[in-house]
């Protein structure tokens, strides 16, 4: 059975937002269990490096090892806040590690992917066109792709960036600042035409009754749209 047969994996993005207390971090974990999904993303990032660490062992805790967890930091640690907190969260065995510094420092990327390798270093989300992504690639300075049609001006140089990270053997897992809906449909393009593998989309619910056609989720599965065009038109 195929990929367009049984639905692209999606990882629930929604779990773990910065302002939420533990409490609700540790119930919307769980529940997402509940609805299918086997992945799932915790924000941290706080001037206080003690409630990242405990929030990260906390998600850990809840939903056990094979449920896989994501780690992003959106940007908010210094290069010296980085290798001072990730030997720290590493105990909880995260996927990969997300903006950990400025997006803007190639260099302080690469510094921290060679400091933690095999430890995975993601990035994409707001890094603006493809000669910063070439640079990103040509220094070994992310593991995952995270690159926005949104972001980076269309699907046309999306795809250019996606061909990039394709020769460089980085998979493509979109940030998706249209809430999936067009990436619903790019990674599975990326897929089946450009070869990269099909691990997983972000996805996040909040504006799903804006579009005439929002994305379905099911069992944690992105259901393959049957409705021509992009899906991205919003109700009247």
């Amino acid at each position: 059975m195929g990929i367009l047969d049984t639905g692209y994996t999606g990882y629930d993005t929604s779990v773990g937002w910065f302002n939420y207390p533990d409490e609700k971090v540790v119930a919307n974990a769980k529940q997402a269990v509940e609805n299918g999904f086997t992945a799932m993303k915790l924000k941290i990032g706080s001037r206080d490096h003690s409630r990242d660490i405990r929030r990260a062992l906390l998600i850990r805790e809840t939903v056990g090892d094979d449920v896989t967890i994501m780690l992003d930091v959106n940007q908010q640690w210094t290069m010296a806040d980085a290798i001072e907190v990730i030997p720290q969260v590493k105990k909880m065995n995260p996927f990969w590690i997300e903006e950990p510094t400025d997006p803007d420092d190639v260099l302080a990327h690469q510094t921290i992917a060679r400091a933690f390798s095999p430890l995975k270093i993601a990035l994409g989300e707001h890094v603006p066109n493809k000669v910063m992504f070439k640079n990103y690639l040509q220094a070994k300075a992310m593991s995952f792709n995270q690159v926005d049609a949104l972001r980076v001006g269309g699907i046309s140089e999306w795809i250019l960036v996606s061909l990039m990270s394709r020769k460089f053997d980085v998979p493509v897992i979109p940030h998706v600042g249209d809430m999936g809906q067009i990436h619903q449909h790019l990674v599975l393009f990326n897929h089946i035409s450009v070869g990269h593998p099909a691990l997983f989309l972000e996805y996040i619910p909040h504006l799903a009754k804006y579009f005439k056609d929002p994305v379905v989720i099911r069992d944690g599965k992105y259901v393959v749209p049957q409705t021509p065009g992009s899906t991205s038109d919003f109700i009247g």
